[in-house]
């Protein structure tokens, strides 16, 4: 398991007419780039009420999920397209679960926090109409990343997967936001979960209590 490329914007581009300029173009760097505690250095947020914090600090995407968009598409899908800061290969990142903790090269430690969010910028990236839903319906979302220990990254670093939480809540099944057994497993665990997870959690699983009433 390894990260292909790092990836930081280059340059600010016109969003949608609803959010004006976005820093999705991202590309890959020659160079290692240090990883603070909002994510890479010389990244950008343009949207900040929707984007990045400690808890969205890093968005790593899997070559192995891009490849399968390439073949459905017919288009390549180059590193840095979606918006990614990482792109790994031979990591399951739609399997990883929520508060599992990498290491990726000798330094730097993360959090998988969420999924990613499909959202209007990302719609008018790709150009494709009702992007947005077909991205949902595929269920290979990527996931977000919580900093834990600030260090440098650089194409060739190995991921190495340090701990997982005691649940069955993958990024997977937080991006479909159905399964109301495994979301009480997870709010049962103790898992460390961002509270927008967790209200989205106690949601779902209420309907399964509901269900039995």
């Amino acid at each position: 398991m390894r990260v292909l490329t790092v990836n930081v914007v280059e340059e600010l581009i016109p969003g949608p007419k609803e959010t004006g300029w976005t820093a999705i173009d991202k590309r890959p760097q020659a160079a290692r780039v240090a990883v603070g505690e909002l994510g890479l250095a010389g990244d950008r947020v343009c949207d900040t009420k929707n984007h990045g914090g400690p808890d969205l600090a890093l968005y790593a995407y899997a070559q192995e999920d891009a490849d399968w968009w390439a073949g459905e598409l017919g288009r390549e899908i180059p590193s840095g397209l979606f918006g990614e800061n990482l792109r790994t290969e031979g990591l399951d990142v739609t399997n990883a679960l929520i508060g599992e903790i990498w290491r990726i090269g000798d330094e730097v430690e993360v959090m998988v926090r969420a999924p990613r969010i499909p959202c209007i910028t990302f719609q008018d990236r790709m150009g494709i109409p009702q992007w947005v839903k077909r991205f949902h319906q595929e269920n290979r979302p990527g996931a977000y990343l919580k900093v834990l220990k600030t260090g440098t990254v650089g194409a060739g670093d190995r991921i190495e997967v340090l701990s997982r939480p005691d649940h069955e809540v993958t990024i997977g099944v937080m991006f479909e936001a159905q399964d109301s057994a495994r979301m009480r497993g997870l709010l049962d665990s103790g898992a460390d979960v961002m509270d927008e997870l967790r209200e989205t959690a106690e949601r779902i699983a209420a309907r399964d209590t509901s269900s039995r009433a």
